[in-house]
């Protein structure tokens, strides 16, 4: 037997060919390969495991029987079926019953797995095309025995299978899995600083992943500590939306011999089904741009419950969830305990969520939140063209419930947007990629809080902060009667409510007006028009008279200043402005300082003022770079033309 790769096992679908279409063949090809993994790992047990359920089955209770058929096959799981893979290849004619047979022999919590996949249906189907005796036989030449094929290798094995799947079935395969090297870069920045669970002998931690997809998050946290502390234990948790990831993910944790019910199916945002849990680490990759309406009456529900639910710092636009899974998983994120463990968090954005959203927006408040409660701990930019579903620059934030001393009050840039290696073959949009020496560049530019590298800068948190003010100029306002302008009027839908008479009378007020000269003075306009409404004889409600007043303006710069009852100057809203103020910055200097010597007649609406935060990461770490010396342009300009006509007249002679 070969050590088989995902193109290998893929290679195995050309059987399915013609009973399925292309998009098809992952709902054979990915349960099947889960099927033979289980196959190979419990076979060293199986005969013990059948043998004992021979024996106790019939005087013994299910629940004491369950324990001992754990116990006997070594996992969580077992199958207490006579047969294995390989042995259903020497029946062909009853292929069918004896693999349903051999389905119907595992434990529940591995039956759930192939119900996601609903694979009955699928062996029946395959039966149906005379392909289920060839299927069988090319899935039984596989070894995937752990000792052959890892955990680790496994997890690669599925993804690609999954990416294989969403391609062939023109669905987004980024949305199931993460690259591993964007893993192992959030897995090895979280360690840092957990001295305990890297060195202390059989210390517990526990990783959750709300986007779980399947499992690669949560298999290389296992990995990496392990590497790092061999005797250390971690719990796994996660959820997951999709079926057929979940049922991945399922079995490989299962395999790892973890909780069951510690990988739960259903949506997050609206289903928490790990509610009520906190976690040392936290690790996530939301889909990006993705929008939550589906979610929407759920998730404003819980707003409303404040800090007391999940989303009480503020809610994004509809258009993009995202934000509201950093929410979710600061939610996740262990308190700090006496012993001074707390929750850390990683997770993958894309860039909308540094800046998208004004100053008191839903996206500017919960930055705001997460910022002021000291939660920021450092972001990294990633190079672009890292994702196998998109192109675009993504960021790693990373959280920390209870900061380090020398961190608190501050926050991290990396900028490793130009650390990668050119990958030899792309993968759908993936053409970059981290070398193990760009992680721990990374990690290492992370771990010392550098400042003298170009390439990381630390700022205090006021400084994603500001005020934004609302800038205010006053209304002026001339004033002229023209026919034009009374059609306007009398055709308002205020005044078109009006009675034909009332309208009729109108006019006879207007009219007369038309010879008048333009009033640059609203007051002495209002009174003109109040003499002539009165010599007509007709009395107007005030909205109707603002549109008489309106419809005979324009603005006007050398007009008198409109004023209210109150005598204070009215804004005019097409010249209002508004002008961010750094939060640490004296509103009333910067006011006079940048705005008033060139508007003199401006003032601040203070009732307008709203904070508001973003991370204009790109702005910090800008270089200038001076434009070329215009005569070395003109240099290669004069050279270029040059080889042209040397060109040219090569060609005519």
């Amino acid at each position: 037997m070969s050590k088989p790769d995902a193109n290998f096992i893929w290679a195995i679908a050309n059987l399915l060919r013609g009973p399925y279409k292309p998009k098809e063949y992952g709902d054979v090809v990915l349960p099947m390969t889960i099927l033979r993994r289980l196959d190979c790992v419990l076979a060293p047990t199986q005969k013990a495991v059948h043998e004992e359920w021979l024996a106790s089955r019939d005087k013994t209770s299910a629940d004491i029987l369950d324990v001992r058929l754990r116990k006997k096959s070594g996992y969580k799981f077992y199958n207490t079926s006579q047969y294995t893979i390989t042995s259903l290849t020497g029946d062909s004619a009853n292929a069918k019953a004896n693999l349903l047979s051999y389905l119907d022999g595992f434990s529940d919590n591995i039956r759930d797995v192939f119900t996601q996949f609903k694979f009955e249906e699928q062996i029946q189907r395959l039966d149906s095309a005379n392909a289920l005796y060839l299927i069988l036989q090319r899935f039984a030449a596989l070894d995937l025995r752990p000792e052959n094929v890892s955990n680790t290798e496994m997890g690669s094995v599925f993804e690609e299978l999954i990416r294989k799947f969403a391609e062939a079935s023109n669905e987004t395969a980024g949305e199931h899995f993460t690259p591993r090297e964007v893993i192992a870069l959030m897995v090895d920045l979280l360690l840092v600083g957990d001295e305990e669970a890297t060195s202390r002998a059989d210390i517990i931690r526990t990783v959750y992943d709300p986007t779980a997809g399947t499992g690669g998050m949560l298999s290389v946290m296992d990995e990496h500590l392990r590497l790092q502390n061999p005797t250390a234990r971690l719990r796994m948790a996660g959820q997951e939306v999709n079926p057929s990831s979940y049922a991945v993910c399922k079995a490989d944790m299962v395999i790892k011999g973890q909780d069951v019910n510690a990988i739960a199916l259903g949506n997050t945002l609206t289903d928490d089904q790990h509610a009520g849990k906190v976690f040392h680490y936290c690790l996530s990759n939301p889909p990006f741009g993705v929008e939550w309406k589906t979610a929407e009456r759920e998730v404003r529900k819980e707003h409303m419950m404040g800090v007391n639910g999940r989303f009480g710092a503020g809610l994004p636009s509809v258009s993009d969830g995202s934000m509201l899974f950093l929410l979710h998983l600061i939610s996740k994120m262990r308190p700090v305990d006496p012993d001074q463990t707390r929750g850390r968090a990683a997770i993958v954005l894309n860039g909308s969520p540094l800046f998208t959203g004004k100053a008191g927006s839903g996206e500017s408040e919960i930055r705001r939140w997460v910022i002021e409660s000291d939660l920021l701990d450092a972001i990294i930019a990633l190079p672009t063209d890292m994702f196998y579903n998109t192109g675009i620059a993504t960021y790693i934030w990373v959280l920390d419930r209870h900061k380090p001393e020398e961190r608190r009050g501050r926050v991290q840039l990396i900028d490793a947007s130009q650390m990668f290696v050119k990958m030899r073959k792309s993968l759908g949009n993936k053409r970059k990629a981290l070398s193990d020496t760009d992680i721990e560049t990374i990690v290492r530019l992370y771990a010392i809080l550098s400042v003298d590298d170009k390439r990381s800068k630390v700022f205090e948190n006021k400084a994603f902060g500001y005020h934004t003010i609302t800038i205010e100029r006053p209304l002026r306002l001339s004033f002229q009667v023209t026919m034009a302008r009374i059609e306007s009027a009398l055709n308002n839908p205020a005044v078109e409510k009006l009675d034909k008479e009332t309208r009729g009378q109108l006019r006879n007020a207007l009219e007369p007006l038309i010879l008048e000269q333009i009033t640059k003075d609203r007051p002495a306009f209002s009174a003109l028009l109040d003499k002539s409404l009165r010599e007509v004889g007709v009395r107007v409600s005030a909205p109707v008279r603002k549109v008489l007043l309106g419809s005979m303006a324009e603005r006007d710069e050398s007009a008198e200043i409109c004023r209210d009852a109150k005598g204070n100057a009215e804004p005019d809203p097409k010249l209002r402005d508004t002008e961010n103020v750094p939060l640490g910055e004296d509103i009333s200097e910067h006011f006079l300082r940048e705005i008033k010597p060139h508007v003199p007649e401006a003032w601040i609406d203070e009732s307008k003022t709203r904070i508001g935060y973003e991370i204009p990461f790109n702005r910090h770490f800008y270089e200038y770079v001076s434009p070329r010396n215009l005569e070395d342009i003109d240099a290669d300009v004069r050279r270029l033309i040059g080889e042209i006509q040397t060109l040219f007249a090569e060609i005519e002679s």
